[in-house]
């Protein structure tokens, strides 16, 4: 169930999910789901799915060419519809801004 899940969200981390939809995908319920990632993970499944947008985000960003991408760009490819907020999840588990990655 967990694999099911967490392979749920690899394929899927750039679209709008949901608890739901992870659930759904895994043949359980949104608490089970919810369960099992605490218990296996000590994550929530959103949290998770943060953790893998934000990873993809870093990967992008440091192999982009500033000149043809931007971070706004790279971030909704990822997931994030909220750049402001992408840019503050970033600098918190990076400790850097995203902009710097990109240039850098």
């Amino acid at each position: 169930m967990l694999r099911r899940a967490l392979d749920f969200i690899h394929a899927n981390a750039q679209y709008e999910i949901t608890i739901r939809d992870i659930a759904a995908a895994s043949g359980v319920t949104p608490r089970a789901i919810q369960y099992a990632f605490r218990e296996h993970l000590n994550l929530t499944p959103l949290e998770y799915l943060r953790r893998v947008r934000l990873e993809r985000a870093h990967r992008e960003l440091k192999s982009a060419d500033p000149a043809l991408e931007t971070v706004t760009s790279i971030a909704g490819r990822c997931g994030f519809s909220h750049p402001g907020r992408f840019s503050s999840a970033y600098k918190q588990v990076f400790g850097t801004e995203p902009s710097r990655t990109l240039r850098s």
